[in-house]
């Protein structure tokens, strides 16, 4: 049996450790590891203060799928909307920009909850709180070292945490990097943001009528989202997500 290694819990590591389970089934062991103390990556959702309160988006807010990419993936959108992980956007969002032949999608339990779903489906033998920090390459297979324990042995590793993480890694991953390839990797750019969670009452009301509002006259605050709205839900939790 093949032993595959997937880094990263995030969407990309989830849905690829799922379709690996589907397309081979029990002829792979799959295992995931996430430097986090969690699953959801740029999809992450934080636990509110009460279990009574609905937690809140950090990371993505909405799911945007465009005509082709609706087709090219669909039996994944048929699976999200059927089990309920994933709902049409219907809430108004101030200062959204309609794009033709698109579509925006909430999730009601939160953005990580789509992660949770692919990786319950593979079956991967998940493990957090390790830290990848170089790739060795021993004759068919990888010996993968990390920040704390023992190293392992895999037959093949996929890689799917940030382009930066990646070329910071030791070991023999860069030697199969052609001289275009690294300079397309080290141009890669990522924008970073902060996000904040407030929780609310549930007998707060706020005076404004919309979900979620894209702020364009501030300097600081990018996008405010009320997830109660945003999810249709009931307990009132606001987020708030600067330039």
């Amino acid at each position: 049996m093949s032993r595959v290694l997937i880094v990263g819990a995030g969407l990309t590591g989830s849905v690829c450790a799922c379709l690996l389970r589907r397309e081979l089934q029990s002829k792979v062991q799959i295992v995931v590891w996430d430097k986090a103390r969690g699953s959801g990556g740029r999809m992450s959702t934080s636990r509110p203060p009460d279990p009574s309160s609905l937690s809140a988006d950090l990371g993505a807010q909405y799911i945007t799928a465009t005509a082709a990419y609706a087709k090219s993936h669909s039996s994944l959108y048929s699976e999200l909307l059927s089990s309920g992980l994933l709902q049409p956007l219907v809430a108004p969002v101030e200062g959204l920009k309609d794009k033709v032949d698109s579509e925006n999608f909430v999730t009601p339990h939160g953005m990580s909850s789509v992660v949770k779903h692919f990786l319950s489906q593979s079956g991967a033998d998940l493990f957090f709180e390790r830290h990848v920090t170089g790739l060795y390459r021993r004759g068919a297979s990888w010996e993968v070292e990390r920040t704390a324990g023992a190293s392992e042995m895999f037959d093949a590793v996929v890689l799917t945490m940030p382009v930066p993480q990646i070329l910071q890694l030791q070991g023999d991953v860069g030697q199969l990097l052609s001289v275009q390839q690294r300079e397309l990797l080290q141009d890669v750019v990522y924008s970073s943001r902060f996000a904040l969670a407030l929780f609310f009452s549930p007998d707060v009301v706020f005076s404004f009528s919309w979900a979620a509002r894209y702020v364009s006259d501030n300097d600081c605050i990018r996008y405010v989202a009320v997830e109660t709205r945003k999810r249709n839900a009931g307990t009132l939790t606001c987020v708030l997500s600067p330039v």
